[in-house]
């Protein structure tokens, strides 16, 4: 701890964000540069509490090095920084922008003033990590002769990749889309992690020697079983890809989308396709409901704005989040708090009702003309007592509440169930637990062989931090099956 009143004598300061007019021209990320000397004030801020409850198990559940790194930051000693850094995260350019920060949350100086800029300080690292070249490729200094497949290219497969290649296995991805990454390619929008920072990094995974294929579909376009046969393991890292789905009247009108429909059209677009128009989901010029209030509903009001929607509306079923934490969510939990992202920010300087969420409300029905949705009909809810069958607050409708509104196009974003049963689970007949999830041991092996499963595909969905981190412990459990001993850490909290 370099800075003994940091804290006391810096603030809290993130990166500013651009302008909401020139943002929403364009599909870039929203922070304006930081200066240097800003991040080294931050790294400052760090306490180095003799309990950093960062790291916990209520932050960070990779267990970064953060009281480390933040010092590091402050004395501009880079390498190290980087160092400390690459220990235990294999991608923090990726959680540096999108992570919620847990880790914040549980900051101990959060108690009583604002926590210290964790996030964008592990940004900042990473991104001096790749300037002056201290983030490079890293080819083994020997090859095992084991055969690895990984099946699914988001955060957990790309970590599980990541390091068994480190440990000298040759690794191959398959991924189903015609390019690579997942999520972290099509599921979230340029505007929160520009593609070009997922290709610099896959970049330097090829040249460490990770094997890459595209446009197969295990299960489907390649028998899983074939694949078990070809490879010494198995690695399942599809994710929580099944949607949950909305069963009201009006259902199957068109013009309702999941959001996994929507959202990877336009990044598809950005990178430069073409979106077949008889198959093409857009919000121009269109009056558009978003079912669903977290990140994703979140990232379908970002891209309607930059498609130029006429009105975005937003329901939530549940009750509006308080301003503070309330009394039984204490610190260091993740505070349970109303937050506005960026999205909203934008939302409310475009104007009218454009993003302004509508809290306890039930759709009880769609309708349309000549097959197409053209009215959304809802009703306001309202949450009562604990209903002990259910062990969660009793919900009734408001008598005189309904209502009618006028839409073009909903999408549903209102979270994932589980993994895609059919196909490659299957065929391998893997066993499921009662959530509808793959399960697993504690050494992340399924009730098959040589099969094991990482990220959201066995936990449910999840954030990329967690993604990584299960990645990273099936990588070790794999290469422990295979030479009977590892040099792979374990992830802090999946021991």
């Amino acid at each position: 701890m370099g800075a003994l009143k940091g804290f006391m004598e810096y603030g809290r300061e993130t990166p500013s964000v651009r302008p909401v007019e020139n943002r929403l021209k364009d599909q870039k990320e929203c922070y304006a540069p930081f200066p240097e000397e800003k991040y080294r004030q931050q790294g400052a801020r760090c306490m180095d509490c003799g309990v950093p409850f960062c790291q916990s198990d209520t932050g960070c559940p990779l267990g970064n090095l953060i009281p480390d790194w933040n010092d590091m930051v402050y004395r501009g000693r880079y390498r190290e920084a980087v160092e400390l850094l690459q220990k235990t995260n294999n991608f923090p350019e990726f959680t540096g922008r999108i992570c919620p920060a847990p880790c914040e949350s549980a900051c101990v100086l959060g108690i009583t003033e604002p926590a210290v800029t964790i996030c964008k300080i592990e940004e900042m690292i990473a991104e001096k990590g790749f300037e002056l070249g201290f983030i490079k490729p890293r080819k083994p200094a020997f090859r095992t002769e084991k055969k690895i497949a990984v099946v699914g290219s988001g955060p957990a497969g790309l970590a599980c990749a990541d390091q068994l290649n480190a440990a000298g296995h040759e690794v191959t991805v398959f991924e189903k889309d015609d390019r690579v990454g997942g999520l972290l390619m099509y599921g979230i929008p340029h505007f929160k992690l520009e593609k070009e920072v997922v290709k610099r990094r896959l970049q330097v995974m090829k040249k460490s020697g990770v094997i890459f294929k595209t446009g197969i579909n295990i299960g489907v376009d390649k028998s899983a079983n074939e694949l078990k046969n070809e490879f010494d393991a198995v690695i399942l890292c599809g994710g929580a890809q099944k949607p949950r789905d909305i069963a009201v009247e009006g259902r199957n009108l068109d013009g309702i989308h999941f959001a996994m429909e929507f959202l990877p059209q336009q990044n598809k677009r950005n990178e430069g396709d073409t979106i077949a128009e008889k198959i093409s989901i857009t919000a121009k010029d269109k009056n558009v409901l978003i079912l669903g209030g977290g990140d994703t509903g979140s990232d379908c009001l970002g891209t309607s704005l930059r498609q130029g929607a006429k009105n975005v509306y937003q329901f939530e079923l549940l009750s509006e989040p308080p301003q503070e934490r309330s009394g039984d969510n204490p610190w260091p939990q993740w505070p349970k708090i109303f937050r506005v992202s960026s999205s909203h920010e934008e939302a409310n300087v475009h104007g009218g009702k454009n993003g302004i969420t509508e809290y306890c409300v039930a759709t009880k029905m769609f309708s349309g003309k000549d097959g197409k949705v053209s009215r959304v009909h809802g009703i306001k809810i309202e949450f009562g007592d604990i209903d002990p069958k259910t062990n969660r607050p009793a919900m009734r409708e408001v008598p005189g509440s309904e209502f009618e509104l006028d839409v073009e196009l909903v999408l549903l974003a209102m979270g994932f169930v589980h993994p895609i049963h059919e196909g490659m689970l299957q065929e391998l007949e893997v066993e499921l637990d009662a959530r509808g999830n793959v399960a697993c041991d504690d050494k992340k092996m399924t009730s098959v062989d040589g099969v094991f499963v990482a990220g959201d595909m066995t936990r449910g969905q999840s954030l990329v931090v967690w993604a990584i981190a299960e990645g990273r412990e099936a990588a070790r459990s794999v290469d422990l099956h295979l030479m009977g001993t590892t040099q792979l850490p374990h992830s802090q909290f999946l021991k």
